[in-house]
């Protein structure tokens, strides 16, 4: 049994041998399906650990956001995480997501009271709390002059200092920040 499992899942739950991945919720960049689903998602995990689900909610934050004018398409999901994170830190639980590559936010809710996630893993991928930075960093842009779509996965210690498009197009200076004709996906 790994610590991920002893975290995520409660003693009846590794008793009868449920997976980390029945534990865990996805959602893509976009949000979530229908409003109201990762609240609920995390409210029915923290009663899973025997605990009443105070102030589980995103309402708060579909109000804020329909009164934000600079709210892009994809920030919402990090707002109801960012939320949800500091909620569950008064509850004694911490909010982790499963960095598995993709676009998809895979969430867990982990029992962890004092402890700070640290070093877990699932299939071999970092699983981190959400509040924590993240080990790499995805970058994505399209080149100014050719168009096309060019994407790194780096170490977060690291940077894209005068890198440039296979059709020779600059795009970030020597100390890694984009040109002014380049602009970042987020």
């Amino acid at each position: 049994m790994t610590e991920l499992e002893e975290l995520v899942l409660t003693s009846g739950e590794r008793a009868r041998g449920v997976r980390v991945d029945s534990v865990m919720f996805g959602m893509d960049w976009t949000g979530e399906d229908y409003p109201g689903q990762l609240a609920a998602f995390v409210a029915s995990r923290v009663r899973a650990f025997g605990a009443e689900p105070t102030d589980v909610d995103t309402n708060v934050v579909y109000h804020a956001a329909e009164a934000d004018p600079t709210l892009r398409h994809g920030d919402f999901p990090v707002r109801q995480l960012d939320h949800l994170s500091g909620v569950l830190t008064n509850l004694g639980c911490t909010l982790a997501v499963w960095e598995n590559g993709t676009d998809t936010y895979e969430v867990l809710v982990a029992l962890t009271g004092e402890r700070e996630l640290t070093g877990l893993m699932h299939q071999n991928l970092p699983v981190r709390a959400w509040d924590s930075e993240p080990e790499e960093t995805l970058v994505v842009l399209d080149c100014p002059n050719c168009s096309e779509t060019l994407f790194w996965q780096l170490p977060a210690t690291q940077t894209l200092a005068d890198e440039r498009c296979d059709c020779g197009a600059a795009l970030f200076d020597a100390t890694g920040c984009p040109l002014p004709n380049v602009t970042l996906h987020e």
